[in-house]
């Protein structure tokens, strides 16, 4: 009766989580302002936490916090935004360029490298697609726009979700800790101590790696981006960015901005100073990134291999969109959190502990290698056999 009862317990529990994760992706379309304030209100937290321990209340404690990010928030759009538009245009007007590059240098050099077949490189063909794509994204950008100031109810959505951000996240912010308290109240009482726990574990793993990633981020962007610039290279703050919001997948960020950068100082200069002068650049980040950076921003590993990130990535941009994108490395550095629990469980239930007996089919073999690299086997006769006089 007791182990029904407690089987009983356990399917209202997944119940009660598959319900909410039915929920969650089926009002995913609308909840993508309340998990931006989330995020900014999770981020803004500690910061609050400390100017209370100072003597302010909550309420002044987060209305401070607040106007300092959105004081960042809005520097940072009206610095980026500009600067992403003139680089774009860069790019754009300098595509012959980098067509004639790779049709006089590249280009060759493969087919000599790989022995391939010269019309397989057509850069005249590459470019005309390139224009002819980047025309019609122009084209559905202008008649999306177009439709929605057309629309006043699309209007008044972009509006609504633009000012929602910033409210929701202020009294995010303010409610922070009552919030975790009422959640916490609200748990049965028979799994509140291993939530908690496992609670505690998560914001440990997304105070080190979402805090400390996003610095890591933004750190390297703007070195790059400077370090590429002073090099002379026109489009080097657009690599930074790239290569800095690339960097939360180990290597990613810096393959990517290195073969960038190189195409653009052979395309722009020619010559192998510049060329060399960007591995300069890129090597002093890698040096930055990993003796300075990471270790003072994230700390210890948290065990998310690249590999799972970036399927942690695409796995929620395909479940839940946009919405999926930018919750998916807060929730595998949750979901590994999960994982080690179940892990530690596992090695401590008797599924795993339980010695079973010995299989008679199974024999011993001994394994001896020679000096000259032969290697012998000999099956060795059952334990009880051998301990016989």
């Amino acid at each position: 009766m007791n182990h029904d009862k407690h089987t009983f317990r356990r399917w209202q529990l997944f119940a009660i989580a598959a319900v909410i994760v039915y929920l969650i992706w089926l009002l995913s379309p609308v909840l993508m302002p309340f998990a931006v304030a989330a995020m900014l209100a999770y981020l803004g937290d500690p910061l609050a936490d400390r100017l209370e321990r100072l003597g302010l209340n909550r309420a002044w404690a987060a209305t401070i916090v607040f106007m300092v990010l959105m004081v960042v928030l809005v520097g940072v759009l009206l610095l980026l935004i500009p600067l992403i538009a003139r680089q774009v245009e860069n790019v754009i007007e300098n595509l012959p360029r980098y067509g004639e590059w790779a049709q006089g240098t590249a280009w060759p050099w493969l087919q000599a490298r790989l022995h391939l077949d010269p019309r397989m490189f057509d850069s005249d063909r590459l470019l005309a697609a390139i224009k002819a794509h980047l025309g019609s994204i122009g084209g559905v950008v202008s008649t999306v726009l177009g439709k929605v100031s057309r629309s006043g109810l699309g209007i008044v959505m972009w509006m609504t979700n633009l000012v929602l951000i910033p409210v929701v996240a202020f009294y995010l912010l303010r409610d922070w800790d009552r919030l975790v308290a009422k959640i916490d109240g609200m748990l049965p009482r028979s799994i509140q101590p291993t939530i908690a726990h496992l609670a505690r574990e998560s914001d440990k793993v997304l105070g080190a790696f979402v805090r400390g990633q996003l610095l890591v981020m933004l750190a390297l962007g703007v070195f790059y981006g400077a370090g590429l610039t002073l090099v002379g290279l026109s489009v080097g703050p657009l690599i930074g960015m790239v290569a800095g919001l690339l960097s939360f997948v180990p290597y990613l960020g810096f393959i990517v901005g290195f073969v960038a950068a190189i195409i653009a100082a052979l395309v722009q200069y020619g010559d192998w100073t510049h060329v060399l002068l960007v591995c300069g650049v890129f090597v002093v980040g890698q040096l930055l990134e990993g003796y300075v950076l990471v270790p003072r921003l994230v700390g210890e590993k948290i065990g998310l291999h690249p590999v799972a990130v970036i399927f942690a990535v695409l796995a929620g941009g395909s479940l839940f969109g946009f919405l999926g994108v930018l919750l998916a490395l807060p929730a595998a550095s949750v979901i590994m959190v999960l994982l080690r629990y179940l892990l530690e469980r596992y090695r401590m239930s008797e599924l795993y502990n339980e010695e079973g007996p010995d299989d008679p089919v199974i024999a011993e073999v001994d394994v001896t290698v020679h000096r000259d690299g032969e290697v012998e086997t000999t099956v060795m006769p059952p334990k009880d056999d051998r301990a016989a006089p």
